[in-house]
């Protein structure tokens, strides 16, 4: 019987954590998609397909789940270089936003989530005040 309770307090407790971490991740998602219409979409587009050879796509991007950390550096401080993309190379600048650790965590949950992408790992504004320059 005892197992049987301590079995039935993890089950609940752990779709509990789960609904609350996913119903986090949704309000995160859509502050984040507000953060995008104002900084981003007139360059990465609405779809998130980017400029072709000029800025690259967020749609399906291999570089944003393979590069966390990079992609969250890149926005908080600018973009300036080669990357690589969809084995496709784009080499330009990308400004600084000037946005907020957790405005960042906010847009980056939104692009990590949206027009194919899918990251289940939320990106909090502790995980973004903890990169560095």
């Amino acid at each position: 019987m005892k197992v049987f309770i301590t079995f039935l307090v993890v089950v609940v407790s752990t779709i509990f954590f789960k609904t609350t971490q996913n119903k986090t991740l949704q309000d995160s998602i859509k502050r984040g998609e507000l953060v995008y219409q104002d900084f981003c979409v007139s360059c990465h587009l609405p779809n998130g397909e980017g400029v072709k050879n000029v800025y690259p796509p967020l749609a399906k991007s291999d570089y944003l789940i393979k590069n966390r950390e990079a992609s969250i550096h890149g926005i908080k401080y600018g973009q300036n270089g080669a990357i690589v993309v969809n084995g496709k190379t784009y080499n330009n600048v990308m400004p600084p936003m000037g946005l907020s650790d957790d405005e960042i965590a906010d847009v980056m949950n939104y692009i990590t989530n949206s027009w194919g992408n899918k990251n289940e790992k939320m990106i909090t504004e502790t995980e973004v005040n903890n990169i560095k320059k």
